[in-house]
């Protein structure tokens, strides 16, 4: 096993396909988790295919490759011990051909008539202009029988301007017996638009995977191109990405609020939260020329600094929210209606999260204490000493609790970070052609965002952005079971998964 040089305490080995299983097993009962997974194809290179598995073990990334033949490239189901991989192993095989034997859903994932089931986009062979005649292909969701069960069809088109995904529910009056999910639909290409780019076009990309999380996105690329090219970044630009992924967290948590306070029936909470969502997007946009902070966040360090004003700017913010959620925290606590829909509505016990590999906010509502921030504490987290914020009812209501306490603790570093922000540049530049791979690792507002990065010669020869929503999807399907169909826009919400950032 070697060390993988840069910020992520990361280490990179080879494995055989028949010893996968059991390395998986003794990472589970050792206490750690799948992160990620994603293929390559090496057959330019005289080599056939790979496999690449990211894996946690006490708060450091083991990254494991599995070479595998390049004809009939097959791997160890993981599922069976990671119930997460399924869906990561499914996109493989429609985007790769590679198949994970003894795996129990052979349905496609990604694909959808887009392209043939023998042709897969992601290998070499197959150029990224490449068109297929569409096909229609009915989608075999599971049947539920029994007296009196029928079936609701949602989406994938929904109300408002949202991101597109179908929810089939199998109910009994207005029950709901299993929900099952078909995402996909907003599948982009990216993984296959990465390699014709240089190191520095990616950083551009990787921010634009899932729009909402551009900072943790962009920070994750940096750190993993930073590390290939040996740079480390200036330490005034580490803080002033911590000081964006804050921001970033606290205006995707607003939103959030607003909009279940909208779905449990108090339309105030919308406007008063997009209200504060707002300001706080004005303030980016003055601070840094962005009002979602895009392209803030540049391998080698920021892109702009942060004057005086902004500094200032910030700190009034920070004062003025923290009056303002201290009363509409009591509101929303105070009105019984809303607690009447939030409270055990969507619950997700601490034993299925952790048994599904829930991540993420989602996860520190259910009891489960990952948080990037918290362990390994990338700088400049190893000096903020982060308070994680951990509920264990797992229902809407510590979803909306999590979210409040999670702003409250983004003020309090907002305001250590630019009383304690070292002067100094905030850039560097990184060698002109650099090669290796790297790994990146960044605690987002929905969780976790691990990037892998593969380059030679300056360009990028495979890069996958991981979003949290690959582990968090599934645990909305069983969150829902045992409620009633008019929870599940409030159910859905307080998870508020992206399908962008699932449907590379």
């Amino acid at each position: 096993m070697t060390a993988l040089p840069g910020a992520v305490p990361a280490w990179h080995a080879l494995a055989e396909s028949g010893r996968l299983p059991d390395l998986a097993r003794t990472i589970a009962d050792r206490g750690g988790r799948l992160a990620a997974l994603w293929g390559a194809d090496g057959r330019e290179r005289g080599a056939g295919f790979a496999l690449h598995a990211a894996f946690v073990v006490e708060a450091s990334l083991a990254w494991i490759e599995v070479a595998l033949p390049a004809e009939r490239p097959r791997y160890a189901d993981l599922s069976s011990t990671f119930p997460c991989a399924d869906r990561m192993q499914r996109a493989l095989r429609d985007l790769l051909g590679i198949e994970a034997e003894g795996a129990h859903d052979p349905r496609p994932w990604l694909r959808h008539g887009a392209w043939p089931a023998d042709a897969h986009p992601l290998r070499r062979d197959v150029p990224a202009d490449a068109t297929w005649p569409n096909q229609v292909e009915p989608y075999a969701f599971v049947p539920v029988e029994g007296d009196g069960v029928h079936e609701i069809p949602v989406g994938p088109v929904h109300a408002g301007i949202i991101e597109p995904g179908h929810f089939r529910f199998s109910i009994v009056g207005e029950k709901v017996l299993r929900l099952e999910q078909r995402l996909g639909y907003v599948h982009k290409g990216i993984d296959k638009r990465f390699e014709s780019m240089d190191v520095a076009a990616g950083a551009r990309l990787a921010g634009r995977v899932s729009g909402d999380s551009t900072v943790a996105s962009s920070w994750a690329y940096a750190m993993a191109a930073e590390s290939i090219a040996g740079v480390t970044p200036p330490t005034r630009a580490l803080w002033l990405r911590a000081l964006a992924l804050e921001r970033e967290r606290i205006a995707n948590h607003l939103g959030d609020l607003g909009y279940l306070g909208n779905d449990g029936g108090l339309a105030f909470g919308l406007a008063q939260f997009m209200r504060l969502k707002e300001d706080v997007l004005r303030v980016n946009a003055q601070a840094f020329g962005h009002r979602y902070l895009m392209d803030l966040v540049v391998p080698g360090g920021a892109a702009r600094d942060c004057d005086r004003a902004g500094i200032d700017a910030f700190l009034g913010q920070c004062t003025a929210l923290e009056r303002e959620l201290r009363v509409l925290r009591s509101i929303y606590d105070d009105h019984a209606g809303l607690q009447d829909r939030f409270l055990t509505c969507g619950i997700l016990s601490p034993d299925l999260a952790a048994k599904l590999g829930v991540i993420g906010l989602a996860g520190r509502a259910s009891g489960q204490p990952w948080d990037a921030r918290v362990a390994p504490a990338f700088e400049p987290y190893d000096r903020l000493a982060v308070a994680m914020k951990l509920a264990r009812a797992g229902d809407v209501a510590a979803r909306v609790t999590t979210r409040f306490e999670e702003i409250d603790e983004s003020i309090r570093l907002i305001r250590a970070i630019v009383e304690q922000m070292p002067g100094g540049p905030v850039r560097t530049s990184l060698p002109a052609a650099p090669g290796g791979r790297g790994l990146g690792w960044v605690e987002g507002w929905r969780g976790e965002i691990i990037v892998a990065l593969e380059c030679s010669g300056g360009r990028i020869r495979r890069c996958h952005v991981h979003d949290p929503s690959w582990q968090n999807w599934p645990a909305l399907e069983h969150a829902v079971i045992g409620n009633i169909v008019p929870d599940f826009p409030l159910i859905n919400k307080s998870f508020n998964l992206s399908y962008s950032g699932a449907d590379i």
